[in-house]
Formats: C-alpha cells, structure tokens, sequence
C-alpha cells in the first residue's frame, strides 16, 4: 500500500454501517427492550370525547383485577409542579396530559393509568374502568375554525407574514397568472417502533429508557415537570426504531411512565398501542394553501402569494411552516406570504419529516406547473428563468447553490427531453404515461454540539456524544470523521451516542445531526490527536522526541515524521508505554457566518407515473432525483435516506390520509391496515445522484444534512406526471382515482 493509499480518507466512503450486524441479529436494544428486575407494564386510558369534563372514574373493579398494583386518574395522581406545565416551552416543550385536572381537549387525551404486573393484566384491567363525562361543544370543522383563524407569534422564529414588492401590481403586469387553492390532509409518522419508555427510580434517581430524537430534550423536560434537578434524570436511547419528527418533543406518556413507576414503587414500562399514536404523539397538520401567481410571456414571475391555514389544537398554536421555503426558492420581485392557525378540539401536531417544506412544496410545486402550462413553457425551463442567486427574503447569498447542476443532472438521466409537451398525449396500451418534476429544498441547519474522546492504551479510541441514530446511520458516520480525525482504522472507534449522561448534543431533527455533531466530533478528535503528538515530541523513549508537532501526522493508528514516514511509532506503543489514556473534549456551534449567509440544500425530483384510462388506477413508474448536500459523509447511508425520503414522498402523494369524524374527534383509520402507506409494489425504480458541491461556511466539514430533503418536491413531482399523463390537475392530496374519473 502506497502512501496516498493509506492516507485516502474514510469520510465519504459507502461503509457499511457499524451497527448493522447488531440489527440483522436482533441484538439491538431498542426502549421497550430493556429487561429490569420487578419490571411492571401500564396501559393508558383515553378520552371518547373530543370536549369537555371528566365527571367520574370507578376503578374499583380494575383496582381489584388480578395483578393490578395501581390505578392513576385525574383524581387521585400526584400533583406536579404548576399542574405539570412547568417544562411547556413550544415546540420541544409540549403542553402535556399529565393528570392534572379532570378537562378533555380531544379525542384519545390521555386520562388515566392502569399498572399490573404483566401487560395481559393490565390490558384486561383498564377495560373495566368507566368514565363518564361532562361533554362541552367541540370545534371539529376545519371550514368553520378557519373563520377565525389567526396568525402565531412567529414562525421558525421568522414573523408568520413577509411582503416585498407591489403584490397587485405584480398581478397586474403578468401576461399569464393563476389562482388556485391546494390542500394536504393529516398525516402520521407511524414509525415501526411504537413510543415506548422504561422508566425506574433508584431513591431520587429517575432512569428513563425512552424511544426518542433527543435525550437531552427529555433529562430537562423530564426534571422540570417532574420539579426535581437534572443531575437527578439520566435518559437512555441506543437505537430508535424511527421517529421522523414524532419522537423530537416528550410526550404525556413519558412523564405518565415515570409517576406510575414512583407510585407502585417498581419499573414501568409504558408502550402505545398503535391506535393511540394517532392521537397523543402529533401529526402532520391539514393544511390549506391558496397561491396566486404572475408572470410575464417569457416565463419571469411578476407576482407570487402563498396564503397558508392549517389546524391546530386548544392547546398549542402549533404551525406548519408551508409558505417560509417560498419565501426563498424562486426569484420574483413581487411576493407575499402568510400563514394562519385554525384551532380544533384536536391533539397538538408536530414536526413531521420536512415540517411545512413538505407540504408547501406540493402546492408551490403544483402551482409552477400550472402556470408553465399557461405560458406553454416547459416546466423546468420556467423554474430555470427563475432560479433566484441570492435569497432575497433574508437579503443574503447563499453559502453555497448547485441548484442549477442537480436540474441539468436530473433531466439528463430522468431523460426529460422525452416528456410528452400535450398532456395525454401518450400511451402504453391503455395506460396513459406522463412526467413531472419539482425543486426539492431544504434548509441546512446546525446547532450548539459537544463530543468527547478517550484514547485507550489497548488501541481503542472512544468517541461519545449525547445524539442519537434513528436509523439514520449516525453511528456509522461519526465513526468515519473520528478515523479520518484521529488517523486510526474506523475498527478501531468506538462510537456511543444515546445517552444524557454524554456530551451534550442538539435534538436529531431539522437535518442536523451531522452538521452539528460531526464538527464536534472532529474538533475533539484533532485535541486528541494533538495530546498524542505532545506526548511523542516530549518523550525521550519516542522515536519522534524532540521534533517538531507541525510535521508529525497520523496515519493508520500510526504517528510519523511526513518527511520521514519510515521514522514514527504506533499510537498503542506511545499509550502503552505511558499507561495512562488520553481525553479531550470540545465544542462546537454555530458562527457569525449563518448572519452572513443563507444556508440551504437544493435538489431536482423527477417522476413517471402510469395511469390506467378506464380506471384511473394510478401506478408511480419510477422516481428520479439529483441533490446538492455539500460534502456527503457516507454515501451509502445518504442514498438510503434520500431513497427513504422519495418513498415517502411518495406516500403523501398517493396514499396518506388521517380521516377524522367531525361528530366525535376520532380518527377513523388509527391502525395500518386503514391507514395507507406504500409497499414493494407501489413504488417503482428509484434513481438517486448526487452533486459535487463545496460548501466552506456552513459549518467545518461543508456537510449539510440529508433526512428531509428528499421528501420535498416529490408529491409535487408525481401530481405534475399524473397531470401531464392524463390532462386532470388533482389539487388536493392525496391524488387516488376516484379523483380521476
């Protein structure tokens, strides 16, 4: 092996991921997985009224059922530090349903707490409790809340509503212009993994095993609503079986899951039944978007307005940021945008994959088609007579913009040259084929991150933040910077993540998690590095004492003279002969450059559908998408996330819809067989690639994340090809055949 062989990094590589033998064996331990003496199990009782008061549990037959050690309600659960508010800081911070007061806000609320010794016990238990209730007029109606909808404080911490320009005039001056209205209904995360959390006190110390997108999040959540200190809360999560946003603020469950284990005096282990992740744990919101736009014969916008209501609950004005990434995206003189909360008696949304890039990107998307086809202009080339170079909404350049490069890329192996210009226009046999394509677009974002190392004399190098891996391959790739950092063989690095007691680190949404954490991680891993070439120069037994650290590097778990690589000596052997091992910790955050620069990823997705002419039977042919990510860390786990992303792009598309029955607030389809996703069948080839892009501001390593993007644009993608396949514009998701004939 040459030189530039073994110095070739590891960073970038496809490698295979370090925690994938652990789960193809079945031996990684998941929340509900945790075996601990005396455990017992909890079931949660919900509300079957969408408003109003409780006025009666009987839990004298649960109470007296076999193997029940306890029963919590309204009327008898321990009080908590300002009725169990004192952690509501929106939108990690959730307003909970801790058993506080006897009121119900929607349907599935959590209302109670039945502990037995096995979870058959307590299951049998909690059906023989029986409420009544004091039931109040709910607001069910989305068309009657949006009367009085209103806008929230702020948006992303951007204010809800942004104007530049002269809107009217805009319209006005445009040879061809559109209105149009576009909605999304509630959708849901439905991980494979249920919510699930252990918890179990030792005196005053509380251990949560909990499924969750940020241990740190839950250890202050946790100690605040409980009323006790942090250093009292110690929160674990080696692996997440899913989550997509879901799992990224502390639910009731949780906090319910450690009161129940305070009362029986034992470990609980509280997991939601599947129906009752469709109510207590967040959703998609139903959003509605009404876009109008202008523009003039050659294809520049004039004009654009995005005017965005979605629903929300009583209890928080949670928003769906749909109209923020508009703002942005294209370039316009004249442009508005809105965004407005209608309040139902319903449970709180949350961050789902993409939150409002999502969904505003299907009505954006749609609406860029629509108006193509007015000025009979092809599709991209319009998007390309608008491609904004700086945002002008934030008056900034971007750090970094190849959205350019992923257009011609995409097309070129989409082969969109071939699309048919007249909608309807080809056949194969009697299924009408059609193209469409959409600009993907996300935001990269980075937050405050801290990563420690521990250099062993046996040759093991330690790595540990407090992040976690939904699935993502976080362990994989903090692996692979800490070999490249350290100059050790990633067999060598231990990565450990998942638990509070680590280095902090921020929650793993808003595709940050690398861009976050992996500066960390280098950062403590080249203070390592330094401590190992300080003690080499200052040891007389060392083969480089004396010499100067500038010129020493490492190099395969080997620290060498780089003019001189033949004169150096292993890291085992300085470590060893010192006996004692090495440790640094660093930090990492965000600089002034996110004031200097807007920071985003950009893509291009592009799809064939088939559509069956008597039937309207809707068959997604294949999926095509190029992405600018800057610095892509493994390409093998990034091309499995983005394939994730249009997979479930194509989802909300075709399939997802969260049905609501407007007399009581039940959702209608909790469960997986109502509840419509994709299989193998439904999804046809998927084509990913990838530009070459140098992002020197966005953060150490020009890593920007991956884990939403590839949602975005894809719902649009596959309603411009069902348009272009069969003359229909379906406007509202998701697009099924009876919209078709």
């Amino acid at each position: 092996m040459n030189n530039e062989q073994r110095l070739a990094p590891v960073t970038g590589q496809p490698m295979n991921r370090v925690d994938g033998a652990l789960k193809v064996c079945g031996r990684a331990t998941y929340a509900a997985e945790f075996a601990l003496p005396r455990m017992a199990h909890a079931v949660l009782l919900t509300s079957t009224i969408p408003a109003g008061r409780i006025t009666r549990m009987d839990s004298q037959a649960a109470r007296g059922a076999p193997g029940v050690l306890a029963v919590l309600t309204p009327f008898n659960a321990p009080r908590l530090p300002q009725h169990g508010k004192a952690a509501v800081e929106p939108p990690s911070g959730r307003m909970l349903s801790l058993l506080q007061d006897d009121s119900v806000a929607y349907n599935g609320q959590p209302i109670g707490v039945v502990i037995a010794q096995t979870l058959e016990q307590a299951t049998a238990a909690a059906q023989l409790m029986e409420v009544a209730y004091a039931a109040s007029a709910a607001r069910l109606d989305f068309e009657q809340a949006k009367q009085t909808a209103y806008p929230p404080e702020k948006v992303n911490g951007q204010p809800p509503d942004s104007r530049r320009g002269d809107l009217a005039a805009g319209m006005r001056e445009g040879a061809a212009t559109l209105h149009a209205r576009y909605t999304t209904p509630i959708e849901y995360h439905n991980p494979m993994e249920p919510h699930a959390t252990i918890a179990a006190w030792n005196g005053g110390q509380l251990t949560v095993y909990d499924s969750t997108q940020y241990v740190s999040g839950v250890k202050k959540s946790m100690a605040k609503t409980l009323g006790i200190d942090a250093s009292q809360v110690t929160v674990v999560c080696p692996f997440v079986g899913g989550g997509f946003g879901s799992k990224g603020s502390m639910w009731s469950h949780v906090v319910l899951a450690a009161l129940a284990a305070r009362e029986v005096g034992r470990p609980v282990k509280l997991v939601l039944q599947r129906p009752q992740m469709f109510a207590m744990v967040g959703h998609r919101p139903r959003t509605q978007q009404q876009l109008a736009l202008g523009a003039l014969a050659d294809g520049q916008l004039t004009a654009l307005e995005h005017d965005v209501v979605a629903d929300t609950s009583f209890l928080e004005n949670w928003i769906e940021p749909s109209a923020l990434s508009t703002r942005m995206l294209y370039a316009c003189p004249n442009l508005a945008t809105s965004h407005r909360l209608a309040r139902l008696n319903i449970g709180t949304p949350t961050f789902a994959r993409a939150p409002g890039e999502a969904s505003g990107s299907f009505a954006l998307e749609c609406a860029l088609d629509e108006l193509a086809q007015r000025l009979k202009l092809d599709p991209l080339e319009l998007r390309l007579r608008n491609h904004a170079e700086r945002d002008a909404s934030k008056d900034k350049p971007f750090s970094s913009k190849s959205l350019r490069q992923c257009y011609q890329l995409g097309a070129q192996r989409f082969g969109w040259a071939q699309r048919p210009a007249e909608p309807g226009s080809v056949s194969d046999g009697r299924w009408r084929v059609g193209m469409g394509m959409a600009t993907a677009t996300y935001p990269a974002n980075r937050s405050k991150a801290a990563a420690q190392v521990t250099l062993l004399p046996s040759g093991l190098a330690i790595v540990q933040s407090g992040s976690q891996d939904l699935g993502t391959g976080t362990y994989t790739v903090m692996t692979q910077v800490a070999a490249d950092a350290l100059g050790l063989r990633p067999e060598r690095i231990r990565f450990e993540l998942g638990d509070s007691r680590l280095p902090p680190a921020p929650v793993s949404g808003g595709s940050q998690s690398v861009a976050s954490v992996a500066p960390a991680v280098q950062a403590a891993c080249f203070a390592a590095r330094a401590q190992l070439v300080a003690l080499a120069v200052a040891d007389k037994a060392s083969p480089l004492h004396g010499q100067p650290p500038e010129q020493i590097d490492t190099v395969q778990g080997r620290l060498q003279l780089r003019q001189q690589p033949e004169r150096g000596e292993t890291v085992d052997a300085l470590l060893k002969r010192h006996g004692q091992p090495v440790t640094a910790r660093a930090d990492s955050e965000p600089g002034k450059e996110r004031e200097t620069y807007s920071m985003h990823s950009f893509g291009a997705v592009f799809a064939e559908v088939r559509v069956d002419a008597d039937l309207g039977v809707i068959r997604l042919h294949r999926l095509s998408g190029a992405y600018a990510v800057g610095k892509l860390l493994n390409a093998k786990t990034a091309h499995s996330q983005l394939m994730g992303g249009l997979v479930w792009g194509a989802s909300m598309a075709l399939f997802e819809h969260g049905q609501r029955d407007e007399r009581n607030g039940r959702i209608v389809n909790a469960n997986l067989g109502e509840y419509h996703v994709p299989v193998n069948a439904d999804i046809g080839s998927i084509d990913i690639a990838f530009v070459d892009e140098d992002d020197p501001h966005v953060n150490p390593l020009g890593a920007k994340g991956i884990g939403e993007i590839g949602i975005t644009g894809v719902a649009a993608a596959i309603g411009n090809a069902v348009f272009n396949a069969t003359g229909k514009r379906i406007r509202d998701l998701p697009i099924t055949l009876d919209k078709l004939i």
